[in-house]
């Protein structure tokens, strides 16, 4: 197996910083972070490190991996930080990086091919997106790509195999640990298909020992949880895994073909993952045919399947990337070594275009981002002016670079734009989020002192306003039973749909409004406006 060339190494560590670790707590919490943050929070607080809790119930829809990777952050750096609790993921997406390159390296042989390919990687949309969020989806399939890097190395290479084996277990079982079979059914079998057709597996079985090794650490790792939590919580368990199983076939449910435009996931590079996928074209040209059809193979089989499942999200399309990226540099590694040459308008127009369109973003950005901003910029103006200058800087030199046919000048170039909206666009993404009526439901705690009152939920409970609250907040409904607290006087959190509760369930009460918090990133007016966010509170008083 080649070398790994540390500078190459030493590149991509560098562009993982500038894209996934800096200016974490730029982005408002979503929902799927606050359900995680606030199991990472109940393990610190109440000590539910192995029968997870969200809100003080069971959690087990997600095994805690992950989770507890984002409460030792927590712990070291407080629970506060927002840069705590989003840096596993971080750290996650610079493994999933690093790997890549070295899975690449061992399949191309090519330490620039596997430069390349690792920048398109980190550079696609649904990765940086992931990488820089609360989210699992990041975790289990960078577990799952160690375990297939290992899995790679056991067949290539008959030295140090059953470390190879070992290796691979443990990481194959942490994926599972981080979000079940997602990954093995997404990223790993149609990893099998791909390399199986394309490369064969002949040597795996001159290797049924550290197979069998492999398999057994990876079930034992992965499925301990789920024994222990089934045996000890049997009917947590079994009502949480019957909501679940339904959800795969009566939740979000999409038709079969919803999931091919998955190359527009990849942001930056949508238009060359795009004719990266027209093999008849691309088999000719390309430099390594076996390893076009490897990569070719590997991303259509993972939409292939997961378009099979009826439930459908988009952030499902993740495991897709990344044998996407590797395609994707295929056709870019064939437009470094040939662009040149190249006399058909046809072939050259979509490079023209792809360039052309980032170099014009940057080049009109000062004045579309002044005018789009506004007054909004107030305080922000160094972060801007920052943003303005690379990215019109980086206008310019693309279009040199495509006026002197330097595509991979042009290539770096994208990813120096990335990385700059990263470093200096970030900063000012709260001028974006502008609701002048924002109040967090933190200072419900301020209320509760000042009263001595309890504020109760109605009926649920969202995640967002819950981790802002700072600890579980107790339902007044669960399950069809309403149970009323035994005071005199309470508060009362509800939606706007559950207004009308407030004079039938509770007509022998009066009621006074107090305030609401609401906690969308922008106002009412915007259509982005949830309700789900705010509640208005009621001081509700026994006649």
């Amino acid at each position: 197996m080649p070398r790994v060339d540390k500078a190459h190494i030493l590149l991509l560590v560098a562009a993982c910083l500038g894209i996934f670790f800096v200016n974490l707590e730029a982005i408002y919490i979503n929902i799927m972070e606050a359900r995680n943050f606030i199991t990472a929070r109940e393990m610190l607080m109440d000590g539910n490190w192995i029968f997870t809790t969200i809100n003080g119930e069971p959690r087990y829809q997600k095994p805690p991996l992950p989770t507890w990777m984002t409460a030792a952050s927590a712990a070291v750096f407080g629970l506060k930080s927002l840069f705590a609790l989003r840096l596993p993921a971080a750290l996650m997406s610079l493994v999933l990086v690093l790997t890549f390159y070295k899975l690449n390296l061992g399949l191309s042989r090519e330490r620039g091919f596997s430069l390349l390919s690792s920048l398109v990687l980190a550079t696609s949309f649904y990765i940086i997106f992931s990488g820089r969020n609360g989210q699992w989806d990041i975790f289990t399939h960078s577990f799952m790509l160690v375990a297939i890097y290992q899995l790679h190395r056991l067949f290539s290479n008959p030295d140090h195999s059953w470390r190879y084996a070992v290796l691979g277990g443990l990481a194959f079982g942490a994926s599972i640990m981080s979000k079940g079979p997602v990954s093995l059914y997404a990223l790993w079998l149609p990893f099998m298909i791909a390399y199986g057709f394309s490369f064969g597996l002949a040597t795996a079985k001159k290797r049924l020992g550290q197979i069998l090794v492999f398999a057994l650490i990876a079930l034992v790792t992965g499925a301990w949880w789920y024994w222990y939590t089934y045996t000890y919580d049997q009917e947590a368990f079994a009502a949480i895994t019957k909501r679940e199983t339904a959800n795969w076939t009566g939740y979000n449910v999409r038709p079969f073909y919803y999931y091919w435009s998955f190359f527009t996931q990849s942001g930056v590079w949508t238009l060359p993952a795009f004719v990266a996928l027209l093999y008849p074209y691309l088999r000719k040209r390309v430099n390594d045919n076996k390893l076009y059809l490897f990569s070719w193979l590997w991303t259509m089989a993972s939409v292939v399947l997961l378009s099979v499942i009826p439930e459908k999200k988009s952030r499902y399309l993740l495991p897709v990337l990344i044998p996407m990226a590797m395609n994707t540099a295929v056709y870019l590694d064939y437009l470094f070594r040939h662009f040149r040459e190249i006399t058909d308008w046809k072939e050259k127009f979509p490079v023209y275009l792809h360039f052309g369109l980032i170099a014009l973003i940057g080049l009109v950005f000062p004045v579309g981002g002044f005018i789009f901003l506004g007054d909004d910029l107030s305080g922000k103006w160094v972060w801007f002016v920052l943003l303005s200058v690379c990215l019109f800087a980086i206008g310019v030199y693309l279009i040199k670079a495509l006026r002197s046919k330097n595509i991979r000048l042009a290539f770096y170039l994208v990813v120096a734009f990335i990385v700059a909206i990263m470093c200096f666009g970030l900063p000012m993404a709260p001028a974006l989020t502008v609701n002048e009526e924002f109040k967090s439901m933190a200072a419900l705690n301020d209320w509760e002192s000042e009263t001595g009152l309890k504020a109760y939920e109605y009926d649920s409970f969202t995640p967002e306003l819950v981790w802002a609250y700072g600890k579980p907040m107790t339902q007044l409904k669960y399950d069809d039973q309403l149970q009323l607290p035994d005071t005199s006087a309470f508060g009362i959190l509800v939606h706007e749909e559950n207004q009308e509760i407030l004079e039938t369930i509770f007509k022998d009460f009066d009621k006074e409004f107090i305030q609401r918090f609401d906690m969308n990133p922008k106002g009412r007016e915007d259509r982005s406006h949830k309700p789900r966010l705010y509640r208005d509170l009621y001081l509700l008083s026994r006649k």
